[in-house]
Order: structure tokens, then sequence, then C-alpha cells
């Protein structure tokens, strides 16, 4: 298992954080590892909704197939896929208000017989990639 998070204050309010992290068609713009969602995203955006994305990790391309699992506006976004090579992936956005900025958290699981062979590796490049990811989600609220 190879876990990761990040976190940033950013400059704006929970709901406008928010308003962008679930703007499916904006969310190349600051996702550093999202290049795609194949059929859109979400067609329910609720706990059991689904969606596909491809994404690219460490130089590979992954298809993924999401399934939401808790979802509280403004708050908590928690999603689990199933990605290539029987790996799972959960992703879980917590936001959390400090006066008009908002601390965003993003932790990261990856589980999977392929993930022990690259759990170094992995790590490493899925924090750069979160760190990354919430820079440019700040630059686009804040």
């Amino acid at each position: 298992m190879a876990e990761v998070s990040a976190e940033e204050r950013v400059e704006a309010p929970a709901e406008k954080v928010w308003a962008r992290l679930t703007d499916w068609s904006g969310y190349g713009e600051w996702n550093a590892t999202h290049t795609s969602f194949p059929k859109g995203g979400p067609e329910t955006f609720a706990v059991g909704g689904t969606f596909q994305e491809n994404m690219k990790l460490m130089g590979f391309p992954a298809e993924v197939e999401w399934t939401i699992e808790k979802l509280e506006p403004a708050r908590v976004l928690a999603i689990r896929g199933k990605g290539p090579m029987a790996v799972t992936v959960a992703t879980r956005y917590t936001l959390t208000p400090d006066g008009d900025a908002t601390t965003v958290r993003i932790d990261g699981e990856f589980t999977g017989a392929a993930v022990s062979l690259m759990a170094g590796k992995l790590r490493d490049s899925a924090t750069a990639a979160l760190n990354e990811s919430l820079r440019k989600l700040a630059r686009l609220v804040g």
C-alpha cells in the first residue's frame, strides 16, 4: 500500500473552492494527474455515483472507474476506484473553513500487488502531483 497526502491553505471560502473542485469541465486546469473524463463527470453527483477518469501518474496512463463514497458539499468528497493491474485507488478531499480562507487536504491511497513493487516511487510521484494540484487550485480560486 502507498499512502499520500498534501494540504494547502487557499485564500477563498470553502463554497468557492468546492465549486471549482467539482467543476468537471475545468478539472484538468488544476488536477495534475487528470487527462480526461471519457464519458464526462459523474452522471449522478451523489454517494454511489460513478464515473471514469483517464489519468497519468509516473508517466503511465491509467483508466480508473470511480465510485463516490462520501459527499458533504463544501466539506468532503471521497472516491474509490479500480485501476489497471487490480490496483485500488482512494482519494479524499477535505475542506476546512478558516475565516475567509479554506484549508484543503487531499489524501490518497493505492493498494494492490502492483503497488508493492513500486510503492516508494508511486508515493513520491503522487505526493508531487497532489502538491502541484493544490497550488494550481489555490491560484484558480484565490
